[in-house]
C-alpha cells in the first residue's frame, strides 16, 4: 500500500442510501475493502433491501431502484456478518466522518448492536484532500490519478477510488504522515478544549458549554436543568454518536472529567484569626 502503514486492518467503507440522513434514510449497497498489513485487500460487498421505498431522484444517482434491491436482505438480517467483517478495523473513506460513519452507526442501532465507531482510528480521504486541494472525489481521482472516476456513486467503485486517492494523496504531500493514527489526528484534529470529537460540546471554565444553535456559550448543566427538552431533541436527531451519548449522561447526572486546566480550583479556607494570633504569641 505505498507509504501507508498499517498496525490492523484499515476498512475503507462507502455507502449508498435512500437519501442524506442517518437517522430517516436506510441503506441499499455497501462496500467494505480491508487493507491488510500485508499489503492484501479482502473486499465484502453488499446490496441491502433497505425496507423503505427508494426516491426516484436518488437512484437516478446510484443506479439502485426498488426492484433490484426487492430480495436482497435487510441490514438488520446483514448486521452480524458486517460487524464481524469490521472487527479490529480502524474505519476509513471519502466523507466518511460526517456521512458514511453516522449512517453506519444508526443502522447498527436500530439492529440492536453495539458498534462503538468512537474506539477506532479514522482515515478520511476528504479531509486530507480539502486541506490540499478543496473539490470532489471525481476531480481529485482525476488529479492525483490521471483517470476518470468510472462508475462513480457506486460503492465498490467509490471505495477503489477513495483507496487510489489516498495513495496518491500520501504520495503527493510529503508532510501527510502515513501511520492510521496520525492520520487519524490530522484528519480530525481535535481542540483540547472540545469535550466531544465534532466539537459541539465546549469546556470554558471548568463547564461544558455548547458551541452551536440558539443555545451557544451556554452551559450544559443549565439546559439539562431549565430545558430537558432540548437536551431530548439532540438525543433523537442527526448529532454525532459521541455528542449525544455525553448530554444523554447529562441527563443522569454523569459528567465527563475535565481535562487539566479546566479543572475548578478550590480556594482554601480562611485560617482561623483566633488560632493565627495563638501562633504569632509562640514566634
Amino acid at each position: 500500500m505505498s507509504k501507508l502503514k498499517l498496525n490492523r486492518p484499515l476498512a475503507i467503507f462507502d455507502i449508498e442510501a435512500t437519501g442524506i440522513s442517518p437517522r430517516v434514510d436506510r441503506m441499499v449497497e455497501l462496500c467494505i475493502i480491508k487493507l491488510m498489513p500485508d499489503n492484501s485487500r479482502i473486499t465484502h460487498t453488499w446490496r441491502i433491501n433497505p425496507t423503505i421505498p427508494i426516491p426516484a431522484e436518488t437512484s437516478d444517482i446510484h443506479g439502485i431502484y426498488d426492484a433490484d434491491v426487492a430480495d436482497s436482505p435487510t441490514f438488520a438480517q446483514l448486521a452480524e456478518e458486517i460487524l464481524a467483517v469490521l472487527d479490529n478495523c480502524d474505519l476509513g473513506g471519502y466523507n466518511v466522518t460526517r456521512y458514511d460513519i453516522p449512517m453506519l452507526c444508526e443502522e447498527f442501532k436500530r439492529a440492536n448492536i453495539t458498534f462503538d465507531a468512537d474506539a477506532r482510528k479514522v482515515v478520511d480521504a476528504q479531509r486530507i484532500f480539502h486541506r490540499k486541494e478543496p473539490r470532489g472525489l471525481e476531480a481529485a481521482l482525476k488529479y492525483y490519478c490521471s483517470r476518470e472516476h468510472i462508475g462513480a456513486h457506486g460503492a465498490e467503485a467509490d471505495v477503489i477510488a477513495t483507496i487510489d486517492v489516498l495513495i496518491g494523496e500520501l504520495e503527493m504531500y510529503p508532510d501527510v504522515p502515513c501511520t492510521v493514527d496520525e492520520l487519524d489526528l490530522y484528519c480530525n484534529p481535535i481542540d483540547p478544549l472540545w469535550v466531544d470529537r465534532a466539537g459541539r460540546l465546549k469546556w470554558s471554565d471548568g463547564e461544558i458549554v455548547l458551541t452551536f444553535s440558539q443555545k451557544k456559550g451556554q452551559k450544559l448543566k443549565d439546559i439539562v436543568a431549565f430545558d430537558s427538552g432540548f437536551i431530548k431533541w439532540i438525543i433523537k436527531s442527526d448529532f454525532p454518536q459521541d455528542t449525544k451519548r455525553i448530554v444523554a449522561d447529562a441527563l443522569k447526572g454523569i459528567w465527563p472529567e475535565p481535562p487539566e486546566g479546566q479543572k475548578k480550583k478550590t480556594t482554601a479556607a480562611p485560617k482561623d484569626p483566633i488560632s493565627q494570633i495563638g501562633q504569632l504569641d509562640l514566634l
